[in-house]
């Protein structure tokens, strides 16, 4: 039973992002919107958490919360950039959803 898993913090700032990935299972898909979209920057010190979780599980990152805050076009490889659609398809594939905070 795959979940989707949205988190809205910094990784930088709040330890959400660090339960995330602590409670994430195989298969899960993981969502960063809002400032949590700073972490899928390639080379920052939350890079290789962000890399190691991407081993078996699906990482997308909210193209317009990336452009509001001058980090389009930065999100590292391997790391999908969905729209508000794609954020909908998300949580509709997915049969169950938790929102760190």
């Amino acid at each position: 039973m795959a979940m989707l898993h949205i988190v809205n913090k910094s990784p930088f700032e709040r330890v959400a992002f660090d339960s995330c990935l602590a409670h994430a299972q195989a298969g899960d898909a993981i969502l960063m919107i809002e400032d949590a979209v700073v972490g899928a920057v390639d080379g920052s010190r939350f890079a290789g958490k962000l890399k190691a979780a991407m081993a078996d599980k699906t990482v997308y990152v909210l193209g317009s919360d990336l452009a509001a805050r001058g980090l389009e076009g930065k999100a590292m490889e391997g790391v999908a950039v969905v729209d508000y659609a794609g954020f909908v398809d998300l949580t509709a594939n997915n049969e169950r959803t938790q929102s760190w905070l």
